[in-house]
Formats: structure tokens, sequence, C-alpha cells
């Protein structure tokens, strides 16, 4: 079929940080199409201002490209997706216009995922139903979780609901979330079973050359120095009890870059402090490049570990600091994963457990053929949901979130002035609007906050907190 006769599926991603992004921007395209490369798809990204805006080296790390890409308020994003906005010209995320905008700088898209914490997605869910008040057809509006939910799991998904479609990534995932859905009364039929997108890659073959221990770390668990400190000592440990083996601190970002959670403590400025053996070494880059060549995946609950166990490289769950809540490692109770430090030193391997995995939607096929059976068709529901609302006669009928002005009056009205917009959804009396200021004066000033953010992220804040124990 040539290309212009081909019906272009537009899709839209709000992302906040660099993981947000990635799953969001791979959600969409699998919610589209069977092909998330094929040439039919149109993906415009959208990065919402803050202090996890990814830079571009996280964004060339994370490796999904986008037909346009730019950074914009929540504002702007609003006005981008109006009906009959005006244009939400902004600087891109390379420092280039964003592309593909029509005349009026209206999108029709498809499908919007919003890629966002919690509150990010409750604010947009509410200012989109304002913008969008009295238009014939609308985009599918789509939410979810980046990886493994284990923590505030009712605030997070009440804050979520509106949306047509929340994602859970799991046969558990998606139970859990019904649940909480039908006790607070609120409708349920939103959530719809999928996978991570990013799952995938060769199976693990067996032992590389030299044996490959990668230990993911995580930007917040644990939070506490000396709980970083004593990881990052039994990691030189491990290297220096088998110099054979090649060891890799596998890093999520960089000194004055942030992700998903803000990261006090890098182990880049722990490890300085520290005599590295020559077997340990500190990477960057994309994670399943890194697992190509990892024999064994070491963590204490990063979504590395599904993306190991899908694989079925051989996965730890560390148990040193505790099985706890607040670590995340809660949720791997029943996986077989489970163990620590010293008894990976003496030589432990965990077996998974399968039916576990199976829960979790990982290596759903069968172990000779990973990556297969249904995890490739784990978007068919999602697809055909989204391909059902696009085709409604009458179009969708308006967001309809859970929280109100008359159901949360005392919460709401906070999470959308975060954002800069008013309890029905309108933006408030002099929300930023990056497209009315000076272009470079803007960059300059948006560089020096978020500068200034991070040093006291990274540098004044723990010293206050140490000073605060004395």
């Amino acid at each position: 079929m040539p290309k212009s006769a081909m019906k272009v599926r537009r899709i839209a991603v709000l992302a906040d940080s660099d993981t947000r992004w990635k799953w969001g921007a791979l959600t969409a395209k699998r919610l589209v199409s069977a092909e998330p490369d094929a040439s039919d798809i149109h993906l415009d990204g959208y990065l919402l201002r803050g202090r996890a805006t990814p830079t571009a080296r996280q964004l060339t790390e994370v490796g999904v490209r986008a037909d346009s890409l730019r950074e914009v308020t929540a504002v702007e994003f609003l006005r981008a997706t109006a009906p009959e906005g005006e244009s939400g010209a902004g600087a891109s995320a390379g420092g280039e216009s964003g592309a593909g905008a029509d005349a009026d700088g209206a999108k029709p898209y498809d499908v919007l995922v919003l890629a966002l914490v919690g509150g990010g997605v409750q604010a947009m869910l509410h200012g989109l139903k304002r913008v969008w008040q009295g238009r014939e057809r609308r985009p599918v509006v789509v939410t979810g979780y980046v990886g493994v939910v284990y923590e505030k799991l009712a605030d997070g998904l009440l804050l979520r609901h509106g949306a047509d479609l929340v994602l859970a990534n799991s046969r558990q995932d998606a139970d859990r979330f019904r649940t909480v859905y039908e006790g607070v009364g609120a409708d349920a039929s939103a959530v719809t079973e999928v996978a991570l997108p990013f799952l995938g890659g060769a199976t693990y073959q067996g032992e590389n050359k030299p044996y490959t221990v990668v230990f993911a770390a995580q930007p917040s668990v644990p939070e506490r120095r000396e709980e970083r400190a004593y990881l990052l000592d039994r990691l030189v440990r491990h290297a220096r009890l088998h110099p054979d083996r090649e060891v890799l601190l596998k890093l999520r970002s960089k000194p004055g870059e942030h992700t998903t959670h803000i990261e006090e403590l890098p182990y880049q400025k722990l490890a300085q402090k520290t005599g590295l053996p020559p077997n340990l070494r500190l990477v960057h880059g994309h994670m399943g490049e890194v697992l190509d060549r990892t024999d064994l995946l070491v963590t204490v609950s990063s979504t590395a570990a599904l993306e190991a166990l899908h694989r079925r490289i051989p996965t730890v769950i560390l148990t040193d600091l505790g099985v706890r809540e607040v670590l995340g490692n809660h949720h791997f109770v029943g996986s077989g994963c489970l163990a620590s430090w010293d008894q990976l030193d003496a030589g432990h391997r965990p077996v998974p457990d399968e039916e576990w995995m199976a829960l979790q939607g990982v290596a759903t096929g069968s172990p000779s053929s990973c990556g297969a059976g249904s995890h490739a068709t784990a978007f068919d529901t999602a697809r055909a949901r989204v391909t059902e609302y696009l085709s409604a006669p009458g179009g969708l009928p308006p967001l309809t979130p859970y929280y109100t002005p008359a159901t949360a009056p005392g919460y709401l009205p906070g999470i959308l002035a975060r954002h800069h917009l008013g309890p029905d959804g309108t933006p408030l009396p002099g929300a930023p609007a990056g497209d009315k200021e000076p272009g470079a004066v803007r960059q300059i000033v948006r560089r020096t906050a978020r500068g200034a953010y991070r040093h006291g992220v990274q540098r004044v804040a723990p010293v206050i907190r140490r000073m605060g124990e004395l």
C-alpha cells in the first residue's frame, strides 16, 4: 500500500522522566500496532518540565525515537491538545521546534499516553476534560505504571482513575487495581492487563567469558548513606573474592541528572572514596545491552530484575537490608530469587518460581522460547479496546476522574494547583507558559533553576539531615 494511502496513527506521550518516557513511548506504539516500528505510526513526545526532565544524554540512552520531541509546561501541553489551541511553540529537547503541529497548534491524536506520577496524571485528566469540553471526538487517554507497584497503591491508582485505559503490567496487578477501584465504588472497567513493553531480548544461553555480575543500582532504594555504602562495599568484596569475574555497577544517571526518583547519594560519589578493584567498573547505557552480557543480575528491587527474569538470566533480590516494604523487595516474596551477598559469595544461584513469574507477566513463554508465547500477545486486548473506542459512533464520553471538587475537596485543589490549574481544570492566573518567554532567557533561567535544585538535593539536603542527627 502506498504510504499516502496508509491510515497514519498519531500518538502522543507526555512524560516527566527518562524511564517514564521509555515506558510511555513503547506502550503507545504497541497500543496502535502489533508492529511497534511500523511506518504508519507518528509519535509526538512531550517532556513535562520539572526536576526530572531528562537530558539529551538520558534520552539517547533510552533509545526510543519520536517524530517530534519538546519540553513543555502543563499549560503548554493542554494548549497543544486543545481543539482550537494556540501554537505551543517552545524549545524541543534538542533545541529545535516541535514538528507535526497543525496550523492552529492542535494535534489530532488517536492515543495520548500520560506517563507521569499520579498527581501529574490527575491534573492532566482534569485539564484535558476542560479543554475538550464540547469536542465531538477526542483521543483515547491511557496511563499506567513503569514497573513494580510496591507502595502507595490506593493513592496512585485513584490519582490515575479517569483515563480510558489504566494499564496493569501483570495479572496480579490487574486484580489488585480492580479491587481498589471497586472498593471505593469507582468504575474499574478501565483496568486492562498488558505487560511491561520493554521486556524482550535474547534468552540467556549460558556463561559468558568473563563471567559477568551486574548490580543494578536504584536512585532512592535504599536511601540511607550507610546502607548504600554497605551495598557498594559488598560489591567490592565480591569482585575481590572473584578476580576472574567482571563486576559491573550499572548506574541510572550521572551526577546532576535525575530520573523518576531523587538520588541524594549517587554511587559515583561513594565510589570516589573507595578503592575499586580492577575487575569492578561503573557503567551507564541501555539496560538491555548490559543484560546481553550478564550472567548474574543483582539488585534490591529494580525493575531490571523483571527484564532479567524474562530473559532467563539468573537474578537475585538482596535480603541484606531486610525484606521491607520501603525497599520494595517484599514484592518478590515467593519469587525464589531472594538471597544475600553471603549466599552469593558462596556460590548460591536462585531458581525462580515459574508460577510467580507467570503472575508477574514475565517469562510467559517456555524456557526455550522466552519472549514468545503470551507475552507477544500481551497488548492484544488493550489494542482491541483502543480500536473500539476510536470507532465508537458518537465518540468517547468526557473524562470522569474519581476525584472531583465534590469527592476530594481537601485534596484535589492542591494537586491541580501544583500544575497551575484551578479546581475546574482551567489555568490559574499567571500560570507559566514557556512559549511566551524569550527563548534564550527561558533556557538560561530553567537550567539555572534546575541546577540549583539538584545541588540542593545532592549537596545541601544531606548535610542538613546529618546536622539534625547530631
